[in-house]
């Protein structure tokens, strides 16, 4: 069983830079496929960011509405991941949403939410 606790949400301006994280315990985050969702009141779930570990010939990807604004990596020593926000905008705020998926499923399915375990969340907020 994979426990995913998110911290460094958190309140902002415009332009600003936040960097959530998402710890994990009972697996191994290089070795899971780790995804970062985020969804506003109103709105449909967006998967922000992925890394995926692809037996050893893993990648990443970032969503377009984020790109070249927003990254996202593995701390392997701390067993984590992070988000990191840079020149954040008002439409950047929702609830982020870590998730492992410890089955292998296609990015086809990632996508669209097929993740094994899911984080409580940590609510980014940011003001014009």
């Amino acid at each position: 069983q994979v426990q995913l606790i998110e911290s460094g949400g958190g309140s902002g301006r415009a332009g600003g830079s936040r960097r959530p994280s998402c710890a994990a315990s009972g697996g191994t985050v290089s070795r899971m496929a780790m995804g970062w969702f985020r969804q506003a009141p109103g709105q449909e779930r967006e998967l922000v960011g992925d890394v995926w570990w692809g037996g050893g010939s893993g990648g990443s990807t970032i969503a377009g509405s984020v790109k070249g604004r927003f990254t996202n990596a593995r701390d392997n020593p701390r067993n984590s991941v992070y988000l990191q926000m840079n020149n954040l905008k008002a439409e950047d705020t929702a609830m982020y949403y870590c998730a492992a998926d410890t089955s292998d499923h296609p990015f086809s399915e990632r996508i669209r939410g097929q993740f094994d375990y899911w984080g409580q969340g940590t609510q980014v907020t940011v003001s014009s």
